[in-house]
């Protein structure tokens, strides 16, 4: 080994010997691996000098003179090697105790992940009006925090600030409002809007996982915070992003709550997962008269899910989603002689979702087909109005349905790019939990009537910047998609027919004409860097 090894050896370490290391922790673990190198190649070099001194001198009498000045040479170096190799030790030991003494030997990783996004958003009324915005910017980041305390448990958190460009939005809105901006303050969607500036909490729990349960070989995991429950499963493809748990076909907003998970056969990858969240609480404010009581008419707002997946070997996966949310609310109907605006309760909501992903489409047919992925999704789901309440226009239990299918393929234009094109399509009284969706012209997903999307996504600087172009666009069959869940902002009715109405002299028709949206479309553009 020469000096120039040792030297690249030692600024590797100064340089945290990984640029893509991307917490800390990696950065310890990394130093750790450099220093057994380095530990390694001075008791190598202990060894050599020893063998050199242990040598018969009539050896060393046999061998020519040039010979014995190489190896006088090579043993001044090796000594010299390990002179620096030593100090180099005692150098880094010294520093990775006073890193650990002043992180009091945490294992913390911290990332940022910042998006810059331009959209160009039309939308054409049900009267024939186009309403436009050729070009909205918003900036988007997220902070993101991870601990490990052991093996055993983790802690994760996220903060989210997003706001569009020379806009604070929401400030003067509350929850009572009867307008729509009122929505933007609600707890479910609070960090997906262009919002006022403000830097938010969006998740933060803690993981405790082990490979027993009762006795029994069962690994399993418990966690409970605010939840990672956006962006998941199917949804995420064009985010991007890997996943988080929940299908996105069926649920995609923000709540707290808990969930437990158990791996069953690990060789299948199937598992069941237990949620359950708390999407609105019933209190008082801090400052009232009985601080945190219900005293209002409106009840807690709970939900109950079920994850199984019965198979995935990381090339096809088949994967199920069950929920029961209840005591779901609506805006109260300002012409019903309501003595106060707000919500009230409606009723409850069934869902249930299935999905197939193919990670690779068939079997080393091709490098394209292989790196391609396809997916088909199924939704149902069921009203359950109250006794005295109607859910999305009907006082009915009304059933819907919902299907979506997409494929993402390899660039054929470039490397580390990928196309995608998916469908959406949703029926009269289909019902999604999907406000929090990152589109802004409404969810595509919970769009009763058809979706098309399309898109472009490019690495530019692999890992750390990224580019994409994404086309969204929905042709409405009937209203209320955006909605809630009763039938003042949530009714479901056949748009077609509204027309056929207004056409036909109904002055009733023609008035909510200008209000519903008959098409929308979102052009979307880009930039985003993680670390």
């Amino acid at each position: 080994m020469k000096k120039p090894l040792v030297f690249s050896l030692t600024a590797s370490i100064l340089l945290a010997t990984n640029i893509n290391a991307q917490s800390m922790y990696e950065k310890f673990q990394e130093m750790q691996t450099q220093i057994e190198l380095l530990q390694s190649e001075v008791i190598f070099l202990k060894q050599q000098t020893a063998l050199n001194n242990d040598s018969d001198p009539q050896d060393e009498d046999l061998l020519e003179d040039e010979n014995k000045e190489d190896k006088n040479e090579e043993q001044e170096v090796s000594e010299d090697e390990e002179d620096d190799l030593e100090e180099t030790l005692e150098y880094f030991d010294a520093k990775i105790s006073k890193l650990n003494k002043a992180t009091s030997g945490n294992h913390l990783k911290l990332s940022a992940d910042y998006r810059f996004s331009l959209d160009h958003i039309s939308y054409k009324m049900a009267n024939g009006d186009e309403i436009n915005n050729d070009s909205f910017m918003s900036n988007r980041l997220w902070i993101n925090t991870f601990y490990k305390a052991n093996n055993q448990l983790s802690f994760r958190a996220q903060l989210a600030y997003q706001k569009a460009f020379g806009s604070r939005s929401g400030t003067n809105a509350t929850m009572a409002d009867p307008a729509y901006n009122g929505y933007e303050n609600f707890d479910w969607i609070t960090n997906e809007n262009a919002y006022d500036g403000q830097i938010r909490l969006k998740s933060t729990y803690f993981l405790y996982k082990n490979d027993t349960f009762a006795g029994l070989d069962l690994p399993w995991t418990f966690s409970i915070g605010r939840r990672p429950s956006t962006n998941g499963h199917l949804i995420h493809l064009r985010e991007d992003d890997s996943s988080s748990s929940p299908m996105g076909h069926t649920i995609n907003v923000e709540f707290d709550g808990l969930s437990s998970k158990f791996t069953l056969f690990q060789e299948w990858g199937t598992y069941v997962k237990l949620c359950a969240g708390r999407g609105l609480s019933n209190a008082d404010v801090k400052f009232s008269p009985t601080p945190y009581a219900k005293t209002s008419d409106i009840p807690d707002i709970d939900l109950l899910g079920l994850i199984f997946v019965p198979y995935n070997d990381g090339h096809y996966s088949f994967n199920t989603q069950f929920y029961y949310a209840n005591n779901l609310i609506d805006m109260k109907d300002p012409n019903a002689n309501n003595k106060s605006m707000g919500f009230e309760t409606v009723g409850g909501l069934s869902s249930a979702s299935a999905n197939f992903i193919a990670q690779g489409i068939g079997h080393e047919l091709s490098d394209f087909l292989d790196e391609s992925l396809f997916f088909v999704s199924g939704a149902y789901t069921k009203t359950d109005p109250k006794e005295d309440k109607s859910m999305l226009g009907s006082s009915n239990q009304e059933e819907g349905y919902s299907y979506w299918i997409g494929v993402q393929f390899p660039s054929l234009i470039s490397n580390d790019g990928k196309w995608g094109f998916e469908f959406n399509h949703a029926s009269q009284y289909f019902r999604s939990i999907t406000y929090a969706e990152d589109t802004n012209i409404g969810s595509k997903v919970a769009a009763r009537g058809n979706a098309y999307e399309a898109y472009f996504t490019q690495n530019l600087i692999k890992n750390y910047l990224s580019m994409q172009i994404r086309f969204t666009h929905i042709d409405y069959k009937y209203t209320g998609s955006n909605g809630f869940f009763g039938s003042t902002s949530g009714r479901s009715m056949n748009i077609d027919k509204i027309k056929q109405a207004a056409n036909a002299g109904d002055t009733q028709a023609k008035a909510m004409l200008s209000n519903v949206v008959d098409k929308a479309q979102d052009i979307r553009f880009y930039l985003r860097y993680r670390y």
